[in-house]
C-alpha cells in the first residue's frame, strides 16, 4: 500500500527535554490510523508535527507530493460560542481558493461549503448559529470545514470529547464513511475505536509502538515484560489482534 506520510527517526524537543525519541511511522492512503497513549505523552504534539506547525529536533517528515492540504479538526469545538457566527460561515473559513465577491467568499466557495455540510449531513443546519448545536452537530460543522479543503488525510485530536455516547458513535461511523476516500487520523481514549473503526494503532508516550489490528488469531503474551495496552483492550473488548511491536521503534 502506498504511504501517504512516512516518519523516519524523528526526535522532537520543547526547552531541551525530549517529547518524542525516536519515532518511525508511516500512514497509508485509507488507513484509519488511531494515536492512543498517557495526557502529555506526544499525541497532540506529534499531530502538529505532522501539520508542520512544529518543526522536528532530528528525523525527517515525507509527504505525498500530491497532498495539496490536510484536514485538521481541533480538540475544542467548545471555544466561542457565544460569538454570531452560523455553520455555513465556519465551514467557510476553511475554503483554501480566492476569496471575493459577496461577503468575501464567490458561489463556488459557497457551493463547496454546502456540499461538505451535506457530506457530514449537516446541511439543514447551514444558517444556524454554532453555539445553538450540540456538541455531536458542532464537530460534524469542523469535520465539514476540515472537508472544504478536499484533503487526503484529516487529523482529528480528541474528536468526540465531551460529546454523549450517541454522539460519539454518529462521529465515528462518520469518519468510517469518509475513510472509503481519505486517510483518518484519530487521537482517542475512546476504547470503541480500536474495538470497532481503528485498522492500525500506534501508542505514543515518548516513543511509538505500532499495532496492526487485523482478524486474526491475537498474540496476547503475558510473558512479555512490556505489556501492551491496545492487546489488553483488545482482549478485553473480544477482538482478535495482531500486535508487532518493538521497544521504541514503529
Amino acid at each position: 500500500m502506498n504511504k501517504i506520510i512516512e516518519i523516519k527517526n524523528l526526535f522532537f524537543t520543547y526547552d531541551k527535554n525530549y517529547v518524542l525519541e525516536d519515532i518511525n511511522l508511516d500512514i497509508l492512503h485509507n488507513d484509519f490510523l488511531a494515536i492512543i497513549g498517557p495526557n502529555g505523552g506526544g499525541k497532540s504534539t506529534l499531530l502538529k508535527l505532522i501539520l508542520d506547525l512544529l518543526k522536528p529536533k532530528k528525523g525527517q517528515i515525507k509527504r505525498d507530493l500530491s497532498i495539496s492540504s490536510i484536514g485538521y479538526v481541533p480538540q475544542n469545538t467548545n471555544l466561542n460560542t457565544d460569538f454570531p457566527i452560523t455553520a455555513l460561515e465556519v465551514v467557510l473559513m476553511g475554503h483554501v481558493g480566492k476569496k471575493k465577491s459577496f461577503f468575501g467568499y464567490c458561489k463556488e466557495d459557497v457551493s463547496c461549503a454546502m456540499n461538505s455540510l451535506k457530506q457530514v449531513g449537516m446541511e439543514d443546519f447551514a444558517n444556524s448559529k454554532i453555539g445553538d448545536l450540540s456538541g455531536g452537530q458542532r464537530q460534524r460543522v469542523f469535520i465539514a470545514r476540515a472537508l472544504c479543503s478536499n484533503p487526503k488525510i484529516m487529523l482529528l485530536d480528541e474528536p468526540t470529547a465531551s460529546i454523549d455516547v450517541k454522539g460519539q458513535t454518529e462521529i465515528y461511523e462518520l469518519l468510517k464513511e469518509l475513510n472509503k476516500s481519505i486517510s483518518i487520523v484519530v487521537i482517542s481514549h475512546d476504547i470503541s475505536v480500536l474495538m470497532n473503526y481503528a485498522k492500525n494503532v500506534a501508542h505514543v508516550n515518548k516513543n511509538l509502538v505500532y499495532h496492526h489490528l487485523k482478524n486474526i488469531e491475537q498474540t496476547f503474551d503475558t510473558q512479555n515484560e512490556h505489556l501492551c495496552e491496545v492487546e489488553l483492550l483488545s482482549a478485553l473488548g473480544k477482538k482478535q489482534v495482531c500486535c508487532n511491536h518493538t521497544h521504541g521503534d514503529a
